[in-house]
């Protein structure tokens, strides 16, 4: 016969097995010899796919401890929030609470309201006079991060969410987030203080964001919820307006 896979210089190997999807090399490849295990768990062939698809940051060259699992994070960050600007009117929301005339949706920029800063948001939700809450639920492992990866990378989680007032109506706004192990019991929590918009504001809108990191091991779940109200008990739907509600796994 021909010359034999385990003759291959390794850097030829290296490139030949670059080409495999992710998932198979991790599942399959691993298994053949322990050549090939020592190359799917080593860096060099993770550095190579993370280039070979643009993924690879110089500036986090340096402290990648884990480029498999660098890979792995990159290729699925994406927003895990369902419907995150009302495209689907209430769909994939729990309403926790639907004061008043409840949630609703409407369309930018909306009755003395502004634009949105990007040009892809379309709708927001809209709260009553009285306290409106949605929740949302994210199932990590049915997203694709496996246990071992929470528990020892303890990628982080970053949370971000949009709130605007309308100019001609004071509002409240809340934030709140938890990890949750797989008894939801809470690992680590984020809330925001009540942010209070006064009647007459530009009803411009306003990002806020906080990143989890050094959770610990556990988390399985991430519970966003999200609310407000206004502050003159007008009927119908003058509270606050969230939209663009994301939270996304970081390498």
């Amino acid at each position: 016969g021909g010359p034999r896979m385990e003759s291959l210089p390794e850097a030829v190997l290296i490139k030949i097995l670059a080409s495999i999807p992710a998932v198979d090399l991790v599942l399959a490849c691993r298994l053949v010899c322990c050549q090939w295990k020592n190359l799917v768990d080593g860096a060099a062939l993770w550095i190579l796919k993370c280039q070979q698809e643009g993924l690879a940051g110089a500036e986090s060259e340096e402290n990648t401890e884990n480029w498999q699992n660098f890979y792995f994070l990159s290729k699925r960050r994406r927003n895990l929030i369902k419907n995150p600007c009302g495209e689907e009117d209430l769909q994939h929301w729990g309403e926790v609470e639907n004061g008043g005339d409840g949630w609703k949706t409407e369309e930018l920029p909306g009755d003395f309201g502004k634009e949105f800063p990007s040009e892809e948001v379309h709708k927001y939700f809209v709260t009553s006079y009285e306290w409106c809450r949605k929740s949302q639920v994210i199932d990590l492992r049915a997203e694709g991060y496996w246990e071992e990866l929470m528990d020892t990378t303890q990628p982080k989680v970053v949370v971000k969410d949009w709130y605007a007032g309308r100019s001609d109506a004071g509002c409240l706004y809340e934030l709140c987030v938890k990890l949750l192990s797989e008894n939801e019991d809470v690992l680590a929590e984020y809330k925001s203080e009540t942010i209070a918009i006064p009647q007459d504001n530009d009803a411009s809108w306003t990002e806020i964001s906080y990143t989890f990191s050094d959770y610990g091991p556990g988390v399985r779940f991430v519970r966003f919820e999200h609310g407000g109200q206004d502050t003159l008990f007008w009927k119908g739907w003058y509270g606050v307006r969230v939209t663009n509600s994301s939270v996304t796994v970081e390498p």
